[in-house]
């Protein structure tokens, strides 16, 4: 236990203590975020690239507990590499299409350091047969890390939102790699947590700073290299449900997003007032309030996720797909599938 408090409280201590520093350095350089639409809720201009002391956190924690190999080094590569598109992202504004370029070189990086789905375990087979994916782990891998890494940039809508449920998730993870005795994933996970923790006294609501798409890009980036390596290498029956359930707030947020831009003839790319905390705040939630329910709820699939992680039945599959189910279908109830704003 000592082992994984230590990081997480070094991260802890550099991301709150960088963040005034980013968030001066902000408004020095121009680095700010000036509500533009009313699809924003906040009114006043506010620095961005706060990320940057995340990924501080993260990295130099990184540094000092964990043993250099390449698929460490391969980790923080990507990371570096998806930390840089969102700088220039939060300065200038990329295209989807070059945010895509740089994801997938950060996720070849993770290719090249072994961190890929090698393989899935047929949840149907009585002795947990296991389906090699050979050529295939290649675009499936690159599929999961441009998609998360995706997912948590666009819930990062209200404050402190994106950094709750990216601590909530990598917590998550810290104890199912614990379940499996992943000595490595449990620290960087454990670091990751910190890093967010760090951060949130600053991006709570009234936020001082954003984390921008360099934080939620790099997160997101690290919650689906985490995610390859600490559970989906494993054999259990329910590997491959366990990240979806851990990180199902953004996944399910992103899927509804996608299904209803394309139900309403729009680019899947296109903004809009539809998402989850939108859909909340519509109904007369307070920006707190609204972050506090989705962190119940991250929570609560990280809860379900950590106790079935390691069981090798069919059961656990079903209770996963019943709750994948009723997800739908409180989708459907908030309007979430719906193209009109409420």
């Amino acid at each position: 236990m000592k082992g994984i408090i230590i990081p997480f409280l070094i991260a802890v201590f550099i991301s709150y203590f960088t963040t005034p520093l980013v968030r001066k350095l902000a408004f020095k350089i121009g680095a700010i975020d000036i509500p533009k639409d009313d699809r924003r809720v906040h009114k006043e201009p506010m620095p961005l690239i706060g990320g940057v002391a995340i990924y501080l956190g993260v990295v130099l924690t990184s540094l000092m507990f964990l043993q250099m190999n390449k698929t460490l080094i391969s980790i923080l590569i990507g990371g570096t590499i998806i930390l840089i598109s969102g700088i220039i992202d939060d300065f200038k504004g990329l295209s989807p299409k070059l945010k895509i370029v740089f994801q997938l070189l950060a996720g070849i990086c993770l290719i090249i350091g072994d961190v890929k789905v090698d393989f899935v375990t047929n949840p149907f087979s009585v002795n947990n047969e296991v389906i090699y994916l050979n050529l295939l782990s290649i675009p499936i891998t690159l599929f999961w890390v441009v998609g998360i890494t995706n997912t948590l940039n666009l819930i990062d809508g209200l404050d402190g939102l994106a950094a709750g449920v990216a601590l909530i998730s990598s917590l998550s993870l810290t104890l199912v790699a614990g379940k499996f005795g992943y000595t490595t994933v449990i620290i960087i996970s454990a670091i990751v947590a910190g890093a967010c923790l760090g951060f949130i006294p600053f991006n709570f609501n009234p936020a001082k700073i954003f984390m921008g798409d360099t934080g939620a890009l790099f997160l997101g980036f690290m919650l689906a290299a985490i995610s390859i390596e600490g559970v989906m290498k494993s054999v259990a029956t329910i590997a491959i449900i366990v990240p979806i359930l851990i990180l199902g707030v953004p996944i399910f947020d992103t899927t509804f997003a996608i299904c209803r831009r394309l139900l309403s003839g729009r680019s899947i790319t296109s903004a809009d007032k539809g998402h989850l905390h939108h859909r909340l705040l519509a109904r007369g939630y307070s920006q707190r309030k609204t972050v506090m329910i989705l962190y119940g709820i991250s929570a609560a699939f990280g809860a379900f996720a950590v106790l079935i992680s390691k069981a090798n039945s069919q059961q656990a599959v079903y209770l996963s797909v019943i709750m994948f189910v009723a997800t739908i279908i409180l989708g459907l109830k908030f309007g979430l599938f719906g193209t009109k704003k409420k």
